[in-house]
């Protein structure tokens, strides 16, 4: 009997625990864990006063980890080096941050960790946690705020750091190149407005930058900018507004080299309009020379002829006040050959031309050697225009809707620099009927004359440009392709008809640019009204 019933409860057990075992293995259905980690003390404690500890732990009530620190953490004013913290790539139940700066006097600094603390197990954040204390005998306590936008692009920024530069007997105005600033915040991933907080009276220069490599100081050629012309006073009420562009680079000619036969390519930095390029070494009587731009690159290629013995040539690059001498050693390469392709698709819009470019310089054309025919294989008169900097011709004829067009080229229709001729081309393009595209008809309120008014797609690219300098013609966009688009008006202040970006030593902000909101729906066979309110 004894055996039986120890064989009985040994059963019981068995299925005691297959049953526990079975039901920890089921989904409960309840529900998910949103609660964030909670700070159960931090040593030395939050808002500490003389403060001269060099390391400082945070405990939380479950164990957390940091993701993105490098991106989320801001301190202020920053720290040089900056701190260790831990964990990194793990979970604990505390950070530690170690500092390895010396502390200025008198200073409160802040140490915001942004959404970065999450705890280990649902990844909830404890959001913008600050960590504040005071070299001094008190914290400072005054703060101020605004707001970022782009001024050019319709979406801004994220991760944008907004500074505060102290203006005092060693300030002056290359600081944001060199040294970090006295205060720092950053607008992170989620909101376009900033809130510079624990802050001292005082007079300070405002700055905002959307940085590439995250050191607090300006680079030109890779950040981008606002600042506020005026220095600032704290205390104040004022909401602060920022403008964030992109510099054009001061121009700087990058050492040129020889990169095929008689052709040396030029390259810059900055705005090349006004460059020139100079040979300073002794060359034939019978010397040419041509220069054109290579496509979609910052380079300049300086074409000569004839070939002669010399092992190196000295150049001087000139631009606005710039000056500079380099030297470009010589050897033997093969020279390009002339190949002619269409720049465009086989699409044509009725106002468009057809364009050809060629790889090596245009020098000459033979429009008897050129015809054009319709769909109905008539000839179709032409005009043509070369764009010598660009190396391309253009193409002008009267287009009608729903046509095709062939284009051929006997050989020798074009002679390149080198004397080279192009064999027999034959191109194709083709024109849509006029119900295949949409039309705007565009209204501006408040406008002040003259202006750009684009029409751009989501990535910013432009679909169609008019230029407007009285409200007393109509705006019209013909011949659109189908699609969803956005109006963009930018404020020609200086009417030089393009948009000019701003330059923070010369105090110049960006031209104003007016981005509205909402999309429009361009369909085929479609005319439309569009109102847009400047702001």
């Amino acid at each position: 009997m004894r055996s039986f019933f120890s064989n009985l409860s040994l059963s019981l057990v068995i299925c005691l625990v297959l049953f526990n075992c079975a039901n920890r293995g089921t989904p409960s259905g309840g529900e998910k864990d949103v609660t964030p980690p909670e700070i159960e003390k931090s040593v030395p404690d939050n808002n500490s006063i003389n403060f001269n500890a060099k390391e400082i732990k945070i405990y939380f009530d479950e164990y957390i980890k940091l993701n993105d620190l490098q991106k989320q953490l801001i301190i202020s004013p920053p720290m040089e080096p900056a701190p260790e913290i831990t964990p990194l790539g793990s979970a604990s139940k505390y950070i530690t941050i170690k500092i390895l700066d010396t502390l200025q006097e008198n200073t409160t600094y802040a140490i915001n960790f942004g959404t970065s603390i999450v705890d280990n197990n649902e990844g909830n954040p404890y959001p913008y946690y600050r960590y504040v204390f005071s070299t001094g005998s008190y914290i400072d306590s005054l703060s101020i705020g605004g707001f970022v936008k782009n001024s050019f692009e319709r979406e801004p920024d994220d991760f944008v750091s907004v500074m505060l530069y102290e203006v005092n007997e060693t300030f002056n105005d290359s600081i944001i190149y060199k040294e970090k600033p006295k205060y720092i915040t950053n607008t992170l991933d989620s909101v376009t407005t900033f809130k510079l907080e624990n802050l001292k009276a005082g007079k300070y220069l405002m700055i905002a930058l959307k940085e590439e490599n995250g050191n607090y100081t300006f680079q030109q050629k890779t950040d981008k900018i606002a600042f506020k012309k005026e220095f600032i006073t704290v205390p104040s009420d004022s909401i602060y507004e920022l403008n964030l562009f992109k510099e054009i680079p001061d121009f700087k000619a990058v050492r040129p080299s020889l990169v095929s036969g008689n052709k040396i390519a030029f390259g810059y930095e900055g705005d090349a309009k006004k460059m020139t390029i100079e040979l300073l070494s002794q060359a034939p009587s019978d010397f040419k020379t041509v220069i054109t731009k290579e496509t979609d690159k910052d380079t300049l290629n300086y074409w000569y002829k004839p070939n002669f013995e010399v092992d190196s040539l000295m150049f001087r690059v000139l631009n606005k006040g710039y000056e500079d001498t380099f030297k470009v050693n010589i050897r033997d390469l093969k020279k390009d050959t002339l190949i002619i392709k269409p720049i465009e698709a086989r699409t044509l819009k009725l106002v468009e031309d057809f364009q050809l470019q060629g790889t090596t310089p245009f020098a000459a054309i033979d429009e008897s050697k050129i015809t054009i025919l319709d769909k109905d294989s008539t000839n179709v008169a032409f005009s043509t225009k070369l764009d010598a900097l660009n190396n391309i011709y253009n193409f002008s004829f009267d287009k009608t809707e729903d046509n095709a067009y062939s284009f051929k080229l006997l050989p020798g229709a074009f002679t390149d620099f080198f004397e080279d001729r192009n064999d027999t081309l034959n191109f194709n393009v083709r024109t849509k009927a006029e119900i295949d595209y949409g039309e705007i008809r565009v209204n501006l309120q408040n406008a002040t004359y003259p202006v750009i008014v684009q029409l751009v797609d989501q990535r910013g690219e432009i679909e169609a440009e008019q230029y407007a300098e009285d409200a007393s013609k109509p705006i019209d966009f013909l011949s659109l392709n189908p699609g969803n688009y956005f109006l963009r008006v930018i404020f020609d202040s200086n009417k030089n008809r393009k948009y000019d970006s701003g330059n923070y030593l010369k105090k110049l902000q960006p031209e104003r640019v007016s981005h509205d909101t909402k999309e429009i729906e361009v369909r085929a066979f479609s005319e439309q009204i569009v109102t847009f309110i400047l702001q």
